[in-house]
């Protein structure tokens, strides 16, 4: 009898891993709880938003990594004109959310308000575009759901989509050697450094407090969003995605078929986004084994509360000393290596488009 949590057909981590006879556990365990997580949500904010509206939600809730000690970190993105009830809706969403979290959101307040469509699709690059409104961009692309109507939600990736594309004439009008959209690539790879640095700053303002926890984050879930957004860009040139359906209304055609393709693209998770990569490179099964085998781990940790309690009270001044996150930092490695290996090893095509777009 099939799981009604999940959707049919299967995703690509369920395919892959029935194909490699494994079981991840953590990962099942982390979907389960995710798509609970967002139908409770759903029913519970059910009439909240409306067509100029939606509620999304990040983090592991959108990756479908959701642990009992995960916060809910969302946003109301408002596609339409202002309005002065829209703070009223955000205390009301923020106190049905509340009610249902473990955790409140993150002290940076990134998470937790509203955010206009403009600054989003329009100040990308340049002293506008704020830390905060960079985050806000990159992860509504790689790691957002929604949890009722989703027409702003799809409104604005496509109209950030077509801002990244529509100043790309070489990607468009297919002037360079491979059909990579580098301008938002680029902009993956700087919010991939920018949370790099990120880390540094939290570690010296906290002094110290939750940087092993946060370091094992950074080389796992960080990480692998940065790895999903790459493999999103690369993913016409190596042939990933199936490039067929309907094109979004009022576009320019040939920024249509690019939108509509990497929009499908990254509707997936992550995860999905790099196990179907793996099915459809083929001959990877070790490596398979070994980004999925640690990442699983990974999760493990996440999942018992007293092991994450444990490296967030780490004092910094010893974790290099402590086992337990030695034995966790080893499973950082062991992903590390094998993303090297997928990435300049394997298969020659990705590594040339990682040299050449990725590196240089």
């Amino acid at each position: 009898m099939p799981n009604k949590l999940f959707p049919e057909p299967q995703s690509p981590v369920q395919v892959l891993e029935a194909h490699l006879g494994a079981k991840w556990e953590h990962i099942r365990k982390a979907r389960e709880r995710a798509y609970s997580k967002r139908d409770e949500l759903r029913s519970e904010l059910a009439g909240f938003d409306s067509e100029d509206t939606s509620v999304v939600v990040f983090g592991s809730l959108a990756r479908d990594e959701f642990t009992d000690g995960s916060d809910v970190d969302w946003t109301l993105l408002i596609d339409g004109s202002a309005d002065p009830k829209h703070l009223e809706l955000v205390h009301a969403v923020d106190r049905v959310i509340g009610k249902l979290s473990s955790k409140p959101t993150g002290r940076e307040g990134t998470f937790g308000k509203m955010v206009f469509s403009h600054d989003l699709i329009h100040q990308i690059g340049g002293e506008d575009d704020t830390n905060r409104n960079t985050t806000q961009r990159i992860l509504l692309l790689l790691e957002s759901a929604v949890v009722g109507r989703k027409d702003a939600h799809e409104r604005v990736i496509n109209g950030i989509l077509q801002r990244y594309l529509s100043e790309d004439e070489a990607f468009i009008q297919r002037k360079s050697r491979y059909h990579v959209p580098r301008f938002l690539l680029n902009d993956f790879g700087r919010y991939w450094r920018t949370m790099a640095v990120d880390f540094a700053y939290k570690r010296r303002t906290r002094f110290g407090h939750g940087a092993a926890l946060r370091n094992v984050k950074l080389r796992m879930s960080r990480k692998l969003i940065y790895v999903s957004g790459m493999l999103t860009c690369f993913s016409c040139e190596l042939k990933l995605p199936d490039i067929t359906g309907s094109r979004p209304p009022d576009l320019p055609p040939a920024d249509a078929v690019c939108i509509d393709c990497l929009r499908r693209f990254l509707r997936q998770t992550p995860l999905e986004i790099l196990a179907g990569t793996l099915l459809k490179l083929g001959k990877a099964d070790d490596l398979a084994i070994r980004l999925f085998g640690s990442y699983d781990e990974f999760l493990g940790i996440l999942s018992d509360a007293k092991l994450r309690k444990y490296l967030d009270e780490l004092d910094p001044q010893t974790q290099y000393e402590d086992e337990t996150f030695l034995k966790a930092r080893k499973l950082t490695h062991q992903f590390r290596d094998a993303l090297l290996d997928l990435f300049f090893e394997r298969d020659n095509k990705l590594s040339s488009l990682t040299k050449i777009y990725g590196v240089f």
